[in-house]
Order: C-alpha cells, then sequence, then structure tokens
C-alpha cells in the first residue's frame, strides 16, 4: 500500500541579485522553511529568445553565457525529492555591457558621467611619486596617465602584477626540470588590451584631457584617435579638438635645400591621408606592417598596439571600430626619409564589415584605402558599394589557407584595379621585401595624391554620415565664436596691438623705467631727493591718468566677457584664443626666430639682432597679452581711484566698478590650472597692485588650505627648461626655440590629501622662466640686468630651484652661474634657505655621473670663483665658497639627463630614459621638498615675498634693499618670545634676592633660620646658590631658543641669523643678573653686619633698663602703699634719668663718604693713563657737582672744519651728558629712597661709575677725550657723594642707641606700670606684637614683591612686548594728541619722554585701583597665612615661656618677613602675658592687621605705591624698551633690534632729517630729506665723524658701520613723518633756529589717515 506526498514545497525567499557582468548574472535566496531537495533557476530573455534551466542543491547561483546589456527574467522553485516544484519567486536584471564591464574593472564607471579634469589628472598624489606597478585593472587607467603625462614611451605597458606572474617567475626560477610547469603555466585572462584603456580614458575624459593625451601620444610617437567608438550607443566621434593641440614641424623635400621647414597644426594641415583597414580574418598583423612600413631599419618604433606587444593579444572589448592616426613626417635627408613628402596614416581597428560608418568615413577622407584580407567574397558588396573617393589597395596572404585566388580576380575586375593596386605576400616573399613593396605603393600615393584633407575639413564628412565631432558641444562652439570675434580682427599685430591693447605699450614701460629710477636715483642730479621722488610720482600719476583716459577696447570687452562665462565655456575660450592667436603668429615668427638664430651664431651683428629682437617682442601675440592688459587696466583704474581721493574727489569712475571682479576671474582661472604671468619680459616688470590682488582672491578661494611650495626652473634660453617641466608635472608652459615669450610663469597644481601628509603644503606652484641671455649678448640693451632681477626673484620663490644645463660637461655654465650664484647669495643674506639641483641635459651615457666626476669638482671651483665676485659685489666677503652659501654637495645635487629625443625628429619618440630620469628627478625634488625644515608659506605669505622681493630687486643693492613683512614677522615674534623668557628669568632672580636679602637682614636675629654664624661664610653659600640658579636659567633661555628654531612653523628660518645675537643676550643677561646679585648681596650682608653690633649694643642698654625696671617695682612693692599713675611715672622717671646717666653711651663717628667715592673714582681712571690722575688732582671731589655741567669743546673746534660741526657736536656731547647725568641721579634718589633707614655701600658708587662708563662705550662715536670723561665722572661723584653722605649720616643717626632707647620711654613707662597693676597684657600685648612688628613687615613684604607683579601686569599690554610695539604706540599716541610740544619733547629730549610715557601708561593702566589691590591683597595673603602657620607651629612647641614663644614664631617667618629688632626688642621686656591667651588674641588681631593694611593700601595713589616698591617697575619697563639706546646717526629715530647684544642697529622708520636738526649749510633751511631715501641716492653728508668731509650716503656703511638703513618698502612708507614735519614746520625751525624747509608740494596732500596707514606698514601692523 502507498501513500501519496501531499507536502507542498516553500518557494524560496528574498532572491537577490549579487553580482552582474557583460556575460553572466549572480543570485542568492533565503532557503525556505521545511525539506529541500534541490532548486531550479529559470532564465530568459524575450530579447534574443534565449532560455536556461538549472539546478543547483545550494542558495546561490550563477548563470553564464548571458548577452552583454541584455535584461534577463529569473525564477527560482524550490524542488522537493518527489520532484513536486513550488511556485517560482521572480526576480530580473540586465547584464552589464561591454562598456560597463570594462569601466568598472578599471575603476572608471563614475567618470564615464563625471568626466576626468586635468586638474585631477595633473594633481600630486601618491601615484605620481611611487614606483609601485599596477596590481590591479583599476590601476591601470591612472598607471597609464602617469607614464603618458610624463611623457613615457612605456605607457601602453598596462600589464598587471598579478598572481599568475610571480607564479610563472617561481616556475621559471625553479632549478629542477618540471616542463608541466612551465608549459601549462597559465596566462591570465583578465590582462587587459591597451586599446581598451586608451578607448575607456578618451570616453571618460573631458576635452581638456583628451587634447592633453592626443599631444603627449603624439610626441611618444603613439597613433592617435581619430574616429572614437563607443560600443554602448553604436556611434563614433571625431576627434578634432583632441588632436587641436598637436603641431608638427617637418621639412619635406622641396625644402630640404633651402633648410626651410613647416610648422603648423597638425588638424591645419593639407597632408594626404593613406588608411589601412581589414575585411574579415585575416593572417597578417596589419598593426604590426604599418609600424614596419612607419620605421626605418635603424629606428623600429610601436606606432600602433600589435599582437606581439604586452598585453596586445588580449581580446578587444570596447576598441574595435576605433580609428587611430598617425603621421609620416620627413626631416629633408634623403637618405633617411621612408618618404619624401608627409603623409596622415590611419587605421581601423576591426572587421570594416562591422564599422562601415569609419569605413565610409575613410573611403571620403583618404586619398588611398589598404584593405587587408585573406578571404574575399565574390560579390563583395561592401567594396563596390561604396560612394568612394579614395584608390583602393588590395593586400592579401597568399599562404593563408582561406586565399582564394578566384575571388581576388573578380572583385578586382568588380573595382577595376590593376597590379598596382593589389599587394600580395606570396611564399617566396621575405617580411622585409614584403612591407617594402608596400612601402613603395604608399610612396606612390603620397607622392601623387588624389585628394588631401585637412582633419578640420573632414568634420564636414563626418556630419553627411552621423559622426559625432567632438567640437560640436555647444560650450565649444560658442567659445570658438567669441575667439573668432577677437582674432578676425587681427591682420597687422603691431597696430592690433596699439589699438586693442594700448595699455601695456610704451606708457607701461615708460611706468616701469620710472618705478625703478624711484628706487635706484640716477638721474637725480642737483636735486633734492624727496623733491626728485615727488617728480617722478607725479609723472606717474600722469601716465596713470593716461592709462586710465583710454576707454576698453572692444577685443578687451569681448575677452573679458568671455572670460566670465561658465567654467568649462571659459576653459574652451582660453583654449581657442591660444590656438587662434598661435596660428596666426606662427608663420611670421617662425621666420624671425630662423633669422635670430643665425645672426646670434656672430656677435658682431649687435644692432641686427637687437631689431629682430624688437621686432620678436612686437610680433608676439598671446593670451598672456591679453592678461597683461587685463592687469593694467585694473592698476590703471585703482591708480587713478586713489588719485581721486586723496585730491576729496569721492565719484568712482563706472570703469573702476567694472574693474572690481577681474583679479577674482584670474584667480579662478589659476585655479583651473592656467598659467598667469607673473614677470612682463617685455617691460621686465611686476604689476604688483594686479598680481597681489589675483593671489589675494585666489586665497579667498580656497583658504584655509592655501599652503604652497614653489618649483622654479633657470637656465640659459632654449636649454629645454620648459620641456622638463612639461614632462615632471605633465603640465603644458609654451615651448619655444625663440625668445618670444619673455618673463616668468608661474601655474598651480593640487597636491593630493595622500601626499600632504608628506609635503604639507595644498598646492605646488611651478614658475617657468624665460632662458637667460648667454655672455655674448649681454651687452645688449639692459639684458643682464634684466635677468640678474629675474633669477633674484624666482630663486627668492623657490623653495627648490633647478638649473638647467643642456650639455654634458660644465663649460656652459659659466653663462649663467654668475647670475644664478648671486641669486643664492642674496637669498641667504634675507634669511632664506635656497635649495637647488643642477640639471644637466643631453647627457645619454650610463656612465656619465662617473664620468663627469671631474667636471663636478670642476663646477664647484667654479662656484666658489662666482661666489667669491658675488659676495665682494654685495659686501659680503665672509662667504668664501658655494657651501657658504647654501647646503650644497656635488654627488648628489647634480642630474644626468639623456637628450629627449630617442631618434632624428620629428619622427622620434620620446627618450624613454628622459622620462624615466625627470621622474626620478621629480621623485627627488618632493622628497626634498618634504624634508625641509621650514613650513611652506601660504599664499598671502607668497604673495608678500613677491611685493618684497621685487622691490629690493628695484634697487641696485639687494641686501641691503630688501625689506620683508614676513621676516619683520618672524623677527618680532622671536623677540616676543625672547622677551616672555627673560622676563621669566628676572622675575626669578628677583624674587631668589629678594628671599636672600631677607635671611641676611635676620642674620644674627631670633628670626635667623640659617646654620651659619659667619656673615662671610652666609654671603658665599648665597652667591653659590645664586650662581648655579642662574646657571640653570642661562641653560633654560638657550634651550627655549634652540627649540625655538626648530618649530618648522612661523618662517623662524628667516631669523636664523639673528639666533647668535639672542644667545649673545642670553649669556649678557646672565652676566648682568650675576653682577647685579653680588652686589645686592654685599650691600645687604655689609650693613647688616654693621647692624649687628649696634643691635648687641642696643640688646645690652634694654636688658640692663629692664633689670632696673623689675627692681623698681619690687621696691614700690615692698612700701606696701596704693600708688597712683603719677606716683609711679614720678619714680620711673628717676630710675631712667639714673640709668641712662649709668649706662655708657659711645656716640658713633660718620665715616666720610666723599673720600670713599674719590677712592672709587681714582680706580676707575688710573687704567685711563697718568693725565686722567692727574685731572683729578686739580679738583676737590668736594668741589664738584654744585653747578650745572657744562661741556665746552675748544680743542674740538680747532680740528674741527666749520663751525657748524663744532657747533652741532657741542650739543651731542652736552645731551649725552645731560642724558648720563639724569640716569645717575635717579639712581641715586632710588637709592636714598629705597634704603631709607639703612647705610650708604661702595658698591653704588661703583654702579654709578659702571652705568657712566658704559653709555660714553655707547656714544664713542662721538669725540670727546679724556678731560670730558673725568669733568662729567668729577661733576656726578661730586652731588652722588653728597647725597650718599647725608643718606649716611641719617642711618647714624636713626640707629643711635640712645635715641632708639629714649623713644621707647613711654612704652616702658607704660609697661613698668602695667606689671606693678599686675594687669591683664595679653590683648595689648599682642596688639603690639602686631602693630609694631608684624605690620611693617608685611607692609614690607608686600612692597618688595609688588614691583615684579606690576611688572608682568604691564608686559600684557601689547605695546610693551617688543620695542617695535612700544615704538609704534608712542608715534600713534603722538599722532592722535597732534601736539607739537609733545613731538619736540619725543625728539630732542628721548629718553626722558620715554621714562615720562611709560610712568603715565603705568599711572593709567593702574588709575583703577582694583588691579593693584589684586596683587596687595594677594600678598597680604600669603603673609597672614604664614603668620597664622607660624602661631598654630609654635602652638605645639614645647616654649618655656612667651618670649620663647614669640621668638619661635620669628623663627619660622624668617624666610619671609624681616621683623623689626628694635620693635621686637621694646615688646620682649616687662611682658607677663600668659602664653595661651597671647596667641589667641595675637590670632585675632591677624584679621584686623589684615584689614587695615587693605584700607592703607586702598587710600595709597600709585605715586606713592611705585615710590615705596623695592623693584621700581617703570624702571624694568624703561631698560627693556629702549634697548641699546642709539639713534640713527642722521635722523635720531631710535634703534629697536630685539636682542641686547646686537650687531647692527635700525629702526622701522627713519624720518625726515629736519627734524633731527639737519639744515642746510647755505640756505639754513630744514632738510626734508629722510636718509631711508638718501642711501640709495648718489648724495653726500658730512658729520663730525668724517670730520667735515664729504661722504657719499651710498656709503654710509663705511662710516656708521654697526647701522643698517633699509630703503622703505613703498613712497608712502614715510608718509608718517612728512606729515609732521608738513604740518609743524614753523615750529620746528623756529625750535632749532633754522628758517622752515621747503615742503614738496605732494606732502601737502598727506592726511593723518594716511600718516597713520604708513606707520602701520613700516610696523608691519596688520
Amino acid at each position: 500500500m502507498f501513500v501519496s506526498d501531499l507536502r507542498k514545497p516553500s518557494p524560496p525567499v528574498r532572491v537577490t541579485i549579487t553580482q552582474v557582468s557583460s556575460g553572466s548574472l549572480s543570485l542568492c535566496w533565503d532557503t525556505p522553511a521545511g525539506e529541500v531537495e534541490n532548486y531550479i533557476v529559470t532564465c530568459s530573455s524575450e530579447e534574443d529568445s534565449s532560455w536556461q534551466e538549472l539546478t543547483t542543491h545550494t542558495n546561490s547561483l550563477t548563470v553564464s553565457s548571458l548577452k552583454p546589456g541584455v535584461c534577463y527574467s529569473l525564477q527560482v522553485s524550490t524542488q522537493l525529492k518527489n520532484g513536486r516544484r513550488s511556485k517560482p519567486t521572480v526576480t530580473s536584471s540586465c547584464t552589464k555591457t561591454h562598456m560597463e564591464s570594462l569601466l568598472e574593472d578599471l575603476g572608471l564607471e563614475q567618470h564615464y558621467k563625471e568626466k576626468l579634469s586635468l586638474t585631477t589628472v595633473l594633481q600630486i598624489d601618491e601615484k605620481t611619486i611611487n614606483d609601485e606597478s599596477s596590481k590591479c585593472n583599476s590601476d591601470l587607467p591612472w598607471y597609464f596617465l602617469k607614464k603618458l603625462m610624463m611623457v613615457n614611451v612605456t605607457a601602453r605597458n598596462v600589464k598587471c602584477t598579478s598572481v599568475c606572474d610571480l607564479n610563472c617567475d617561481a616556475a621559471s626560477g625553479n632549478r629542477g626540470l618540471d616542463l608541466d610547469s612551465l608549459v601549462n603555466c597559465p596566462n591570465s585572462g583578465d590582462m587587459l588590451n591597451p586599446l581598451d584603456v586608451i578607448t575607456a580614458l578618451f570616453l571618460c575624459s573631458d576635452g581638456f584631457v583628451q587634447q592633453e593625451m592626443a599631444l603627449k601620444m603624439s610626441m611618444c610617437q603613439f597613433s592617435v584617435p581619430l574616429l572614437l567608438p563607443n560600443c554602448d550607443t553604436k556611434q563614433c566621434t571625431l576627434m578634432l579638438w583632441a588632436m587641436r593641440d598637436i603641431v608638427k614641424k617637418y621639412r619635406p623635400g622641396s625644402l630640404s635645400e633651402s633648410k626651410g621647414f613647416i610648422e603648423d597644426r597638425i588638424v591645419l594641415s593639407d597632408l594626404p591621408m593613406i588608411s589601412f583597414v581589414r575585411l574579415g580574418e585575416c593572417s597578417l598583423s596589419k598593426s604590426e606592417i604599418l609600424n614596419k612600413l612607419l620605421s626605418n631599419s635603424q629606428q623600429y618604433h610601436d606606432t600602433f598596439v600589435h599582437h606581439d606587444m604586452e598585453c596586445g593579444d588580449s581580446p578587444r572589448r570596447i576598441s574595435n571600430g576605433l580609428v587611430e592616426m598617425t603621421w609620416y613626417l620627413p626631416c629633408g635627408n634623403k637618405n633617411m626619409d621612408l618618404f619624401s613628402e608627409p603623409v596622415a596614416v590611419a587605421n581601423l581597428r576591426g572587421d570594416i564589415a562591422s564599422f562601415e560608418a569609419q569605413y565610409s568615413f575613410l573611403c571620403q577622407t583618404s586619398t588611398a584605402v589598404f584593405v587587408f584580407f585573406d578571404d574575399l567574397d565574390s560579390e563583395c558588396r561592401l567594396l563596390t558599394n561604396q560612394h568612394q573617393k579614395a584608390q583602393i589597395f588590395l593586400v592579401g596572404n597568399c599562404e593563408s589557407k582561406r586565399f582564394g585566388l578566384d575571388a581576388l580576380k573578380k572583385v578586382a575586375t568588380n573595382l577595376g584595379l590593376t597590379n598596382s593596386n593589389l599587394i600580395l605576400k606570396i611564399k617566396q616573399m621575405n617580411d622585409a621585401d614584403f612591407i617594402k613593396n608596400v612601402r613603395n605603393t604608399v610612396r606612390d600615393v603620397v607622392e601623387n595624391p588624389k585628394m588631401k584633407m585637412p582633419i578640420e575639413q573632414m568634420a564636414d564628412v563626418a556630419h553627411e554620415l552621423g559622426i559625432l565631432v567632438d567640437e560640436d558641444s555647444p560650450e565649444c562652439q560658442t567659445a570658438k565664436k567669441n575667439a573668432d570675434v577677437i582674432t578676425a580682427e587681427i591682420q597687422d599685430t603691431l597696430a592690433y596691438k596699439e589699438a586693442q591693447l594700448p595699455l601695456q605699450g610704451q606708457i607701461w614701460k615708460d611706468l616701469t623705467r620710472l618705478e625703478k629710477e624711484e628706487f635706484r636715483l640716477r638721474k637725480i642730479g642737483s636735486k633734492s631727493v624727496e623733491d626728485y621722488r615727488c617728480d617722478l610720482q607725479e609723472r606717474k600719476n600722469k601716465l596713470r591718468k593716461k592709462q586710465n583716459s583710454y576707454k576698453m577696447s572692444n577685443a578687451m570687452t569681448c575677452f573679458i566677457t568671455a572670460i566670465s562665462s561658465p567654467g568649462i565655456e571659459r576653459c574652451y575660450f582660453l583654449k581657442w584664443m591660444r590656438i587662434n592667436l598661435d596660428n596666426l603668429s606662427r608663420e611670421k615668427l617662425s621666420g624671425l626666430r630662423e633669422q635670430y638664430k643665425k645672426k646670434c651664431e656672430n656677435s658682431e651683428n649687435k644692432e641686427e639682432i637687437k631689431d629682430i629682437d624688437r621686432q620678436l617682442s612686437n610680433s608676439s601675440l598671446g593670451t598672456e597679452h591679453f592678461f597683461r592688459e587685463m592687469g593694467q587696466i585694473y592698476e590703471a583704474s585703482i591708480s587713478c581711484q586713489k588719485l581721486r581721493q586723496q585730491s576729496r574727489h569721492k565719484s568712482c569712475p563706472k570703469l573702476c566698478q567694472q574693474v572690481q571682479h577681474l583679479p577674482k576671474l584670474c584667480a579662478g582661472l589659476l585655479l583651473d590650472g592656467f598659467p598667469l604671468e607673473l614677470v612682463d619680459g617685455d617691460a621686465s616688470n611686476i604689476p604688483l597692485r594686479w598680481v597681489s590682488d589675483v593671489l589675494s582672491q585666489l586665497n579667498d578661494l580656497v583658504s584655509p588650505k592655501s599652503k604652497i611650495l614653489v618649483v622654479t626652473v633657470l637656465g640659459v634660453q632654449s636649454t629645454g627648461k620648459s620641456t622638463l617641466l612639461n614632462t615632471m608635472f605633465g603640465v603644458q608652459f609654451a615651448v619655444s626655440s625663440g625668445r618670444c615669450t619673455r618673463g616668468a610663469f608661474m601655474l598651480l597644481i593640487r597636491v593630493n590629501e595622500d601626499v600632504k601628509k608628506v609635503l604639507n603644503c595644498d598646492f605646488m606652484l611651478i614658475i617657468d622662466t624665460e632662458g637667460l641671455k648667454s655672455p655674448e649678448l649681454a651687452h645688449l640693451d639692459e639684458s643682464h640686468e634684466h635677468d640678474n632681477e629675474l633669477a633674484t626673484l624666482v630663486v627668492g620663490l623657490s623653495d627648490i630651484t633647478i638649473i638647467n644645463i643642456a650639455m654634458e660637461n660644465s663649460t656652459e655654465m659659466k653663462d649663467i652661474l654668475q647670475i644664478v650664484v648671486h641669486a643664492f647669495l642674496r637669498m641667504k643674506e634675507v634669511g632664506k634657505k635656497p635649495k637647488c639641483q643642477f640639471v644637466h641635459q643631453n647627457v645619454s651615457d650610463v656612465s656619465a655621473h662617473d664620468k663627469n666626476l671631474r667636471d663636478r669638482k670642476l663646477l664647484l671651483q667654479q662656484l666658489n670663483e662666482m661666489t667669491q665676485a658675488a659676495a665682494k659685489m654685495e659686501k659680503k666677503e665672509e662667504n668664501k665658497c658655494f657651501t657658504d652659501v647654501m647646503e650644497y654637495s656635488p654627488d648628489t645635487g647634480n642630474w644626468y639627463i639623456p637628450g629627449l629625443w630617442n631618434g632624428n625628429p620629428p619622427m622620434a619618440p620620446v627618450n624613454a630614459g628622459y622620462s624615466e630620469a625627470v621622474y626620478e628627478l621629480k621623485k627627488n625634488i618632493i622628497q626634498m621638498l618634504g624634508n625641509c625644515d621650514s613650513s611652506a608659506n601660504n599664499i598671502s605669505e607668497f604673495t608678500e615675498w613677491i611685493s618684497s622681493l621685487w622691490n629690493a630687486v628695484k634697487h641696485e643693492n639687494f641686501i641691503f634693499s630688501f625689506r620683508n613683512s614676513l621676516v619683520a614677522d618672524a623677527y618680532m615674534r622671536l623677540c616676543t618670545e625672547f622677551n616672555k623668557w627673560e622676563w621669566e628669568f628676572k622675575k626669578a632672580m628677583y624674587t631668589w634676592v629678594t628671599d636672600a636679602e631677607t635671611k641676611i637682614s635676620n642674620f644674627r636675629t631670633v628670626s635667623e633660620k640659617s646654620e651659619k654664624n659667619d656673615m662671610g661664610e652666609l654671603v658665599m653659600c648665597l652667591k653659590s646658590e645664586a650662581s648655579i640658579l642662574l646657571s640653570e636659567w642661562e641653560t633654560k633661555l638657550l634651550e627655549h631658543l634652540t627649540q625655538y628654531f626648530k618649530q618648522t612653523e612661523g618662517h623662524v628660518y628667516l631669523v636664523e641669523g639673528y639666533k647668535e645675537e639672542f644667545a649673545n643676550s642670553s649669556k649678557s643677561l646672565r652676566k648682568e643678573m650675576e653682577r647685579s646679585v653680588t652686589n645686592q648681596l654685599e650691600a645687604a650682608a655689609d650693613i647688616r653686619q654693621g647692624m649687628v653690633k649696634l643691635d648687641k649694643i642696643k640688646e645690652n642698654h634694654t636688658k640692663e633698663l629692664e633689670v632696673r625696671v623689675c627692681a623698681l617695682i619690687e621696691k614700690c612693692r615692698q612700701k606696701k602703699v596704693k600708688m597712683t599713675d603719677k606716683e609711679l611715672e614720678k619714680e620711673f622717671d628717676k630710675m631712667w634719668t639714673k640709668t641712662l646717666k649709668e649706662l655708657l653711651f659711645s656716640k658713633q663717628k660718620a665715616t666720610n663718604v666723599f673720600t670713599s667715592v674719590s677712592h672709587s673714582l681714582r680706580a676707575n681712571v688710573s687704567p685711563k693713563g697718568s693725565r686722567a690722575c692727574q685731572l683729578l688732582s686739580l679738583k676737590n671731589l668736594q668741589d664738584c657737582g654744585l653747578e650745572p655741567f657744562k661741556y665746552t669743546a675748544e680743542g674740538f673746534i680747532n680740528q674741527c672744519k666749520d663751525f657748524f660741526t663744532a657747533q652741532r657736536h657741542t650739543a651731542d656731547v652736552q645731551k649725552m651728558a645731560d642724558s648720563i647725568i639724569a640716569a645717575c641721579s635717579q639712581f641715586v634718589s632710588e637709592k636714598v629712597e629705597r634704603v631709607k633707614k639703612s647705610n650708604y655701600h661702595d658698591t653704588y658708587i661703583q654702579e654709578i661709575l659702571r652705568m657712566i662708563d658704559e653709555r660714553l662705550q655707547h656714544n664713542q662715536n662721538l669725540k670727546t677725550g679724556i678731560e670730558f670723561e673725568v669733568s662729567l665722572k668729577q661733576h656726578i661723584c661730586g652731588f652722588a657723594a653728597r647725597e650718599f653722605q647725608k643718606m649716611h649720616e641719617d642711618f647714624i643717626e636713626e640707629n643711635d642707641p640712645y635715641r632708639c632707647l629714649h623713644q621707647n620711654k613711654r612704652k616702658f613707662c607704660a609697661d613698668f606700670k602695667d606689671v606693678f597693676h599686675e594687669r591683664d597684657q595679653c590683648q595689648k600685648k599682642a596688639e603690639e606684637f602686631t602693630n609694631k612688628c608684624l605690620k611693617p613687615a608685611v607692609e614690607d613684604f608686600v612692597n618688595r614683591s609688588l614691583g615684579p607683579d606690576i611688572i608682568g601686569e604691564m608686559l600684557t599690554c601689547p605695546q610693551f612686548s617688543t620695542r617695535m610695539f612700544f615704538q609704534h604706540s608712542i608715534l600713534l599716541d603722538l599722532l592722535s594728541k597732534d601736539d607739537y610740544e609733545k613731538y619736540l619733547s619725543y625728539i630732542c629730549s628721548y629718553e626722558d619722554y620715554v621714562k615720562k610715557l611709560i610712568l603715565d601708561q603705568i599711572m593709567e593702566h593702574f588709575s583703577n585701583p582694583s588691579k593693584a589691590i589684586e596683587f596687595e591683597d594677594r600678598h597680604i595673603h600669603s603673609s597672614i597665612n604664614s603668620i597664622n602657620n607660624a602661631i598654630n607651629k609654635a602652638k605645639t612647641g614645647k616654649s618655656g615661656n612667651l618670649k620663647t614663644f614669640v621668638e619661635d614664631i620669628c623663627k619660622e617667618l624668617g624666610d619671609k618677613l624681616v621683623i623689626s629688632q628694635d620693635a621686637l626688642g621694646a615688646f620682649m621686656i616687662l611682658n607677663n602675658a600668659d602664653q595661651e591667651q597671647f596667641a589667641n588674641w595675637l590670632t585675632q588681631c591677624m584679621e584686623d592687621m589684615a584689614q587695615a593694611l587693605k584700607e592703607k593700601f586702598k587710600k595709597s595713589n600709585t605715586e606713592i605705591k611705585l615710590k615705596n616698591l623695592n623693584v621700581k617697575p617703570q624702571n624694568e619697563l624703561f631698560n627693556r624698551l629702549i634697548g641699546c639706546g642709539k639713534q640713527c646717526p642722521f635722523c635720531k629715530a631710535p634703534c629697536e633690534a630685539g636682542a641686547n647684544q646686537h650687531t647692527e642697529h635700525f629702526t622701522s622708520m627713519h624720518r625726515s632729517q629736519g627734524l633731527g636738526k639737519y639744515r642746510s649749510l647755505w640756505s639754513q633751511k630744514l632738510v626734508t630729506d629722510i636718509c631711508s631715501s638718501l642711501v640709495i641716492s648718489d648724495q653726500k653728508f658730512s658729520c663730525e665723524t668724517t670730520n667735515g668731509s664729504f661722504h657719499p650716503y651710498k656709503d654710509y656703511k663705511e662710516i656708521f658701520k654697526d647701522w643698517k638703513i633699509a630703503p622703505d618698502v613703498s613712497l608712502e612708507a614715510s608718509d608718517y613723518w612728512k606729515y609732521v614735519m608738513t604740518k609743524f614746520n614753523n615750529e620746528f625751525a623756529k625750535e632749532y633756529k633754522a628758517k622752515p624747509a621747503v615742503i614738496p608740494t605732494s606732502w601737502n596732500n598727506i592726511t593723518d589717515k594716511e600718516a597713520e596707514a604708513s606707520l602701520n606698514v613700516s610696523f608691519n601692523m596688520k
């Protein structure tokens, strides 16, 4: 009996397509509930009527053998063991087309719609700088592009490094015999045909990448796509645009005698085209035959990819239907040329039966079509039905089994062919003979072409056949129309430029000449510098107005409108403009260039060369000229707008509004990869405002990702500089053998994220320069000067400079070495760290590097010679060899690169060795950039470098003239940081000295903590401790400095030259602090030592008095009578009088301070010689310093040549003397005030003498003599000795034991009464101890600690951070107050003015008392806490009585507070207070004391506070900000150098010399000239230092060696002092007893706002 299975199978759940390819679909599903035997998958399609049923036991399956691009229905059913099936679960999917599949394999699918752009292709990423081969198919396109952009002929080797390769390598490396593994080594089926990769890239790229690829492929002698197929759309595209940029130069047979040549765009060349196609299968390799056909026996090249090339045998997936094109171009040598005339060769991939449109196109555009076949259909309708213009040639292989002679005869007859139209490879014919036959046939066709058609005309044929044309896009066509509108008007280039581009002509050249004259002042004659510069400015303004008077030309209006169009259209427009302009100028320039080269061979043709050079310049017209005109329109408009504002006109011309957006337009173009002209080579100038604003807009566009590194190439003309950069970075700088394009161009390349980590930059800027002229042409016009300017600029802008030399030996290097070395020396001197690589081109020998060892040594020798010559010119003769200027190794700094072409052009491909060598150089450059110590500049900083370098270049002396805000910024930051470290050092030492003085003051007192019994021992111990601390801080300071210069940010490398100065300042600071600390310790110790004796006497007297009082109490108590206070006082008075009579009071004698000071003075001047000692003896010191000091210069007047010099000398010396006297007077006053109740010490007078010597040393340029020095020192020591004598006598009076005892009489009497009456003294004694002992000590502690706090607070104000900030704030303050008296005080009494200003600013800053109160409260609370801690600690101790208890408290406070011994001694006697209650009361008194002190400090004003401080903030800030105190020898502007030990003085802003009292000797009028202008002129000066003789300002360094007076960064930089001089001219003249200056007219227009702006520019304040 059978039971049927009635279970129903469940259908599969969630069927999912997991993978799709062009020939398969993979799917999976979830397993349904219940048992499953297997699954049935059915695949069907309505499109091709196919059907498949597959069975599987798993829940996944791949259906293969499907057609590409077809939609399939997929049904999945569950089947049980009994055969029952479930309902099917249905899904559907389409297979990928061949195109989609390939693009996915190549990783290009996203670029099929979003096309690859040049920005993406050319960006620097990890792939461009590593040598890893392609590991997967998705690497292949980028590998190909990387190689192609560097014009590497191996670019088409697109094989992946697969597992199969590794296995085969392992098998071939096996030493055993294993034939199976050798024979069966599999060839991976994943290998892609190079043509598929190329086709895919063309399909996925925009028109500009296609154009670049076609150009580079053409240079490699690769075939270029003519018709690009799209196998998905079944359409093809004529690649007319892609080939637009290919320019070929060749010499046909007709020109071989004349040595002429033809240079033309290939799409415009009227050449015959020969096409090669295949019909059916063919045993002959058409492409290989073509390669042999086009190659001579000495130079074979694979122009077309063929079967035997790497991966050439891989099946083509999308490139069938591709028509490739190449050209054979003759060189004019009959022995080498295969064809005497040029010919285009086309090659159709695939069977013409499948690509009839392509075949039809070729038949109508070719002069001949060669059809390769094996088996011909006798009907052969394809061959007979075509509308043919071309001759048909049939090429067959008789050796093929499929070859049919009868069919061939029939077809030949139908086509009317003769034997000459048939080329057959027969058995007896080898390949060479067969190729020869084909070549002869082609030669006959080429020499007698029936038809020629430029590629541009082929577009019409394409349109007729329905073939797309890449130029038909609306953006391209619109751009073409816009470009044609502009270029169609050009008939005569020179006339066109004058009419349509007028601003860049003679006017711009005249402006350039005036600009340089402003900086060089060569033609000043006898005029005043400022008047002459004003005149030049007026002439410039007139030229700018003239420029601005031109209406914008039609051409420029159209041009600006066109580049304002959307992105892709704008790019097309600029390309069309370049193409049109190149086409127009090529014919004219070609001939001129040839003439130029011929004439240059004979250096005697000077005038002819000059004339041709001028013609080249005038005939050259490119897009750069239109951008140059834009720049001039913009600069003229902005300049005139400024002039209108100065003349108080508010209205702005319409033109000005039209040009505001131009910089942003150009910035966008620069970002898109278009080059921007940096230096106009025709005018040898940079339109700085234009370039700066463009770069500013660029910075805004990319910010914050705006860091750039710069690579530049320099070299002799025609040495392949542009080609080198083009090859290295894949860019397209104009390549020309003539000197048509001049100046320098910059181009921006993006850096990908993966390389940013290495380079730390966002973009790489490439600068291409015109060739430097060779020495034999250097005498023409000003070319040598121009070359020097250009080299200095680009070297200064570069992070790496490539020096390009196109010879194997070092001989030619001499042409540019001097220029280049000079540029490097200049950079080193202004703080740049140049890096360079010497590139030797045309060195093909593999052993060239070793062979040229001798040449490299010679090169280094020449570099050293050039360095010495350049150093001598720049007056920097410490640079003896090239390695002093920069890091350079002959072994690593030289690169040898083979010649560019592998064979003879025009048919030679680029040499693979050239590309590889350039690639290695590129990797090395990127590695060097990655290893740079300094960080990359951002675009704003780069702009600043352009401006500062070019302004300096315009001066004759670059190093002397260079001023850069980045250097100023870096120096300011260094000064700010160093000042912070310096203050930390000083503050630490101030704190330490305070503590040390406290220890000394408490020596031999109850507060003493030290175990030293001898003061000398204590001082020695403290000195040792100070020395250790000073050394630690000095080391810390130097370490800070070292670490600071290690950082890469902040451009610290620019100020590395100052490192030694700051290191020396650190050492100097340590010495200064050590001297100060030693003096303070010794003074404190000696004074304390004297006090110890007095304290002992006072203590003995007090003890004796206490004994007498105790006896009196006992005596009174014995009377047993209640005594009143009056009676007790009477008894006390009797006892007091009697005791004082019995005590011995030895009166202290005052020391004669004058004797001590005289001794110190004699010791100071003795080393000066016997004359100095003799002068001392002539006058008693006590008679000195009574009258004001007055200097007379009798001796100097006799030596001097003129009265005015002597008069000026007398005034200067008197001013110096007054300054020294004022400083010493202040020192004396502070000592007297600070150490009230303290004694005089010899270190005080020694410090005064040191101050005098130091200041005299600083002013040694003033010739004074020993008489002046002795007289000044006697005067100062005289009044100082008087003050110190009084101070000493006051000290003796203050510390007289009798007086000290007597002043405590009433207190002793009160204590006597309290003890007698046995009153509770706890509260009273606690208050007494608080008020008499602790409160003064805390107050003193606050005053000793408050000074550094106030200094620290003031240093938080920006104006006190550096000297430059301070100067800026002073001048800004003066400008805001607009007070003549203040200006006069600042100029004539600079130090006094600064002292007063600092004091005023401290007073103003602390006018709000809360700031000072905060510091005071902190110190009060600190003291109270210490006291409370001491009380608590004393409570826990084993104090036997109150005296011990108090002593314990004092001892605990001994490190912090100095408690008066007199007050403490008085407190201790007659004290019967209870210890515990006293402690409690004392604790309560602390709160009252704290409040009382706060109230007292709160009531005292800032002036009183400052007076009571030990460390005077105003003095510290003054010493910090006054610096060395040196003033400009001409205008008296103060030095602002940061380091105290600087070797060179400088100031940010010089002034009119008239403000420094200079006047004309003849007219007595104040002088308006400014020294920062005079130093670049031929004017002369005379002064005391020159002994009245005249000396050139240019050579001021010979007289004032330690001053650097740099020219102003601009004419407006001195507007501040021009404004002041103009406003207060009469007042200054009256004060100086001179006549008012003649003010240049332009100065009257300067406003206070412009004065402030110039101040900010000069001090680099943003």
